[in-house]
């Protein structure tokens, strides 16, 4: 019988009876292959309690063992995708019998559950090297990150939203119209493009049709350009230097040859940005923001015009508090990264 069992009633007797022909409990335990301490605790029951059997227990007695449940926890620690069925069939093949609802509540016992997955992009070790670079830079940023100016775009649609439509309804009822979230073949919707720093909110701007670099040059002409000049003026009148620095990702109309010789002549400074790294761009929480704020007021738009006036509503009523807990955050994210070791954050 291995250790770690459960004695049964004739090792019991075997136990006793050995110590009463003298020998030690060491001695004893080599014999039956048992533990010094499953020995004494035995010899002890015998002769301070007058007790042979094992206390009875109350409930049914778990399918797995401690060792199976060790199992089923690596398991799951290699392969965290693996469904209950497959972990079942798994430990069929070991001859370890456990049901799909045997195996979630031992595993719920581990304090292991099952959750949706959280979608993030898949970054290669190319760019976690330079994301980690990037943040090797800037780790001890602190006031800097107030002369950024975080840029972005962002779609959102007409018809639809991303969040799941609930609704009460009676048995019978699935179908009515009212009860229906509609949906089209392909759902219209607008792009805009918003900054802003930690001082105030800089434009959004409506993006009419395909935006490539020509588009997106004549875009920053027309509105940022004007929200650095109106940044720098007051910055300079707070006795600052008046620099901004922009922020950027890595989309192709951003970094054209024509939209970066642009940016040169017109006095632009850029932030360089890793690729793949949307969890170190505060803006990429603002516009989930945004779209949750849309959904909590029930905005109801009949075109794109409503669709923009809605949003831009809600850009410009955004707090100042929103704005500094994003830039507040920024040293966070940069700590994240490094930890994580250049991989995706929870931001």
């Amino acid at each position: 019988m291995p250790r770690g069992t459960e004695l049964s009633e004739f090792e019991r007797g075997e136990i006793i009876g050995l110590k009463k022909a003298n020998f030690s409990y060491r001695e004893i335990a080599n014999i039956l292959n048992r533990s010094k301490r499953a020995v004494e605790n035995t010899i002890n029951d015998y002769f301070n309690k007058n007790k042979t059997t094992t206390a009875l227990r109350t409930g049914r007695p778990k399918n797995l063992s401690a060792r199976d449940e060790r199992q089923l926890v690596k398991a799951v620690r290699k392969v965290p995708k693996t469904t209950a069925y497959q972990l079942s069939r798994q430990l069929e093949e070991l001859n370890i019998i456990a049901s799909e609802k045997t195996v979630r509540r031992t595993l719920h016992t581990k304090n292991i559950y099952g959750r949706k997955a959280v979608k993030k992009p898949l970054i290669s070790a190319k760019n976690r090297k330079k994301r980690l670079f990037w943040c090797h830079a800037r780790k001890n940023w602190g006031n800097e990150w107030d002369k950024i100016i975080f840029s972005d775009e962002s779609r959102f649609l007409l018809f639809q939203n991303d969040s799941n439509d609930w609704v009460w309804r009676m048995p019978g009822e699935r179908y009515k119209k009212e009860h229906l979230s509609p949906t089209v073949k392909q759902s219209d919707g607008i792009m805009v493009w918003g900054c802003f720093t930690r001082r105030k909110m800089g434009p959004l701007v409506l993006v009419e049709g395909k935006l490539n670099a020509n588009n997106y040059n004549n875009l920053l002409a027309a509105n940022l350009l004007p929200f650095i000049d109106e940044l720098s003026a007051e910055d300079r009148c707070n006795h600052g230097d008046g620099v901004f620095i922009f922020q950027e990702d890595n989309a192709p109309c951003h970094k054209a040859a024509a939209a970066n010789t642009w940016k040169e002549n017109n006095n632009i400074v850029v932030l360089p940005w890793p690729a793949q790294s949307p969890d170190l761009n505060p803006i990429e929480n603002f516009w989930q923001d945004l779209k949750r704020r849309l959904r909590l007021k029930n905005y109801k738009s009949k075109n794109k015009i409503e669709l923009f006036n809605s949003l831009k509503e809600e850009w410009f009523n955004t707090s100042s508090e929103k704005i500094n807990k994003l830039i507040d955050s920024m040293p966070r994210r940069v700590d994240a990264v490094l930890k994580s070791r250049g991989n995706p954050t929870r931001y």
